[in-house]
């Protein structure tokens, strides 16, 4: 399950773990404003959370990278 929220500034995605035969992980909580995505993972057994931050370009690589072959590679930047 996931939802989507917009706010002034960002949107507001949260995925919901709904494990039926594997352990739950914590919700993750990804924030999309125009310059950065923030990564949020709840560790509901010590009450903390895990938190990545990737950069407009970065987030654009791992777009390209989901598609593409094992290898190096840099995206041209137009």
């Amino acid at each position: 399950m996931f939802t989507i929220e917009h706010e002034f500034d960002a949107t507001i995605i949260t995925l919901i773990d709904e494990p039926e035969n594997a352990p739950l992980q914590g919700d993750v909580t990804i924030t999309a404003f125009d310059d950065r995505v923030v990564l949020r993972q709840d560790e509901p057994e010590t009450d903390r959370y895990s938190e990545i931050t990737l950069s407009a370009r970065q987030v654009d690589e791992l777009r390209a990278a989901l598609n593409l072959p094992e290898g190096g590679y840099r995206l041209d930047r137009r």
